[in-house]
């Protein structure tokens, strides 16, 4: 299967402190690819040099054939990003924010429509779409977010935390959302410290910890390599 992302050799560092100490992963096509890891793993950051959001402090990434350092612009152009803290404008409607959001990505009033009609119905929020945002709840926030991060079909959606803070049924809605989107060729690269969550989401997964994969497969691969039952487990007999 073709590599959407190639990542060989990803450093990056703040001063002394090492965040990530020279990392190596592929997202195929049609895949869901996650990083999981505790908090400070380093799991953001990469995400974050993806988005070109970082710049790295060394190794290479490969986007479609592309590198990332060199044309930065055919990137964005491609990907969406859609991080953990993300905010919608409260004081706008539902409606009126996709609107708004849709008119920087299309190039044609056709394309623009297109764009918000994909996004209302990735959102099933109906018309709760013509009320304020600033009346949503964070699950209803979070769908209307990740509408935004899809509603152009990117080549590459990259979600930071995306169920985070999300009760039960509002965590199922949004991975539904996301496995949906890749059964129409869109490939994700995901993080999360949920690892119970990405062993049902995900095609393969990277564990990561202090700026270091540790290991790298299915989630059934890992659990058979480690002879765990689940991916908690796994993580944790990495660690040894």
């Amino acid at each position: 299967m073709e590599n959407v992302l190639t990542v060989r050799g990803l450093k990056k560092s703040y001063g002394t402190q090492m965040a990530l100490a020279g990392i190596d992963f592929d997202v195929r096509a049609g895949e869901v690819f996650a990083l999981i890891g505790p908090n400070g793993a380093g799991k953001t950051t990469t995400l974050r040099i993806i988005a070109t959001l970082l710049t790295s402090s060394g190794g290479d990434i490969t986007f479609l054939g592309r590198d990332l350092r060199k044309e930065p612009d055919f990137v964005r152009e491609k990907i969406s990003y859609l991080p953990e803290e993300a905010g919608a404008y409260k004081d706008m409607k539902g409606l009126d924010y996709l609107e708004f959001m849709a008119n920087f990505y299309a190039r044609t009033p056709e394309e623009e429509k297109d764009f918000v009609d994909r996004a209302v119905a990735i959102t099933e929020l109906g018309d709760r779409l013509k009320t304020k945002v600033g009346t949503y709840s964070k699950g209803m926030t979070r769908k209307l977010l990740l509408a935004r991060a899809l509603m152009t079909k990117p080549v590459l959606a990259i979600l930071d935390e995306p169920t985070s803070g999300l009760d039960v049924l509002n965590a199922l809605e949004v991975r539904e959302i996301v496995r949906r989107y890749v059964k129409e060729g869109t490939s994700v690269l995901l993080s999360s410290h949920n690892m119970l969550e990405i062993e049902f989401l995900s095609d393969r997964v990277a564990l990561i910890n202090k700026g270091l994969i540790l290991d790298a497969g299915t989630p059934s691969e890992l659990k058979g390599k480690h002879q765990a039952s689940n991916l908690e487990e796994v993580f944790r007999s990495s660690l040894r």
